[in-house]
């Protein structure tokens, strides 16, 4: 996924990132764990009996173990870029039937075609540098007909975090997101059908702006930006950064926006187009072949 400006972001910065917040994760992600909650109360609306279920971008597993709940009879997968979170989520997985974790990237995802009925993701997309190469992965590990159901951040999200910064310097400190008809349009032009886009936006307060900082660090959400600055941030920006930031505070705290973005779509059946640059691109098994001319091997 690519800010606005077509910068994409750092796979490599996103692991060692959350990697290193397997074990402070769950302490502090508490606006991740509320869109969680009602990422999957979609569910309830949804008349599914899924087989296979894959959650995409699983962190500590939590949200895991909650569709391992709903689903009990299904077989559910937990995939992470970092290491270390699938390593954390082993305390969620339970012991009777335990869900499997696998270490893997949403760009290439590591199962074959048609693997699942449900793909789930909550907060992780946002940190991929090529969308466009998560949804044809999704399409092509989701069974036709399956379901697709995730949540991402938008442009608004840590929008005064931003600004603060951009008072110092003109370096991207803070990561950039898409927005909603982006999102969008990215799923039809995967070949997706039937998508539901809604939003939310968040209002967490703080004393401080470190104390935001501190937080956005414990969970992983650090600058990935292919254009950020490699120095670190020296002691007089961070204290102009600090500064400008007083601007927001009301009645003695200091806000920082989320923007949520939930998305479903089903996945087509064999032979529906996919948008490519050059036109539609048909794809279909060579059974749906029968009848037909074929070629043969000599």
């Amino acid at each position: 996924m690519s800010g606005p400006d077509g910068a994409p972001f750092d796979s490599a910065h996103v692991r060692k990132a959350f990697g290193r917040a397997a074990a402070s994760y769950e302490a502090h992600a508490v606006l991740q764990a509320e869109v969680e909650l009602r990422l999957q109360e979609r569910l309830d609306h949804l008349p599914l009996t899924p087989r296979q279920v894959l959650d995409v971008g699983c962190g500590t597993g939590r949200g895991t173990a909650q569709l391992r709940r709903r689903y009990g009879k299904a077989q559910v997968v937990a995939m992470d870029i970092a290491l270390p979170m699938l390593q954390a989520a082993r305390r969620h997985a339970g012991w009777l039937r335990p869900f499997a974790r696998v270490a893997g990237d949403a760009q290439a995802l590591p199962f074959a075609d048609a693997s699942f009925d449900l793909i789930y993701s909550n907060l992780c997309l946002q940190w991929s540098s090529d969308l466009a190469a998560v949804h044809d992965e999704f399409r092509r590990v989701l069974r036709p007909g399956g379901l697709l159901l995730f949540s991402t951040f938008g442009p608004e999200t840590l929008g005064e975090l931003r600004a603060a910064f951009s008072a110092v310097d003109d370096q991207p400190h803070v990561s950039r997101f898409l927005d909603l008809q982006t999102v969008g349009d990215g799923l039809l032009a995967a070949g997706f059908r039937d998508p539901v886009l809604e939003r939310d936006v968040f209002t967490l307060t703080y004393a401080a702006a470190l104390t935001l900082m501190h937080e956005l660090r414990a969970i992983g959400a650090t600058n990935a930006d292919t254009a950020r600055s490699r120095a670190l941030t020296g002691k007089t920006r961070l204290r102009r950064a600090i500064e400008a930031y007083e601007a927001f505070r009301v009645e003695g705290r200091l806000p920082a926006t989320y923007e949520v973005i939930y998305a479903q779509a089903f996945a087509p059946e064999p032979g529906q187009p996919r948008r490519t640059r050059g036109g539609d691109l048909a794809s279909f098994p060579i059974e749906r072949l029968r009848g037909s001319r074929r070629a043969r091997t000599p």
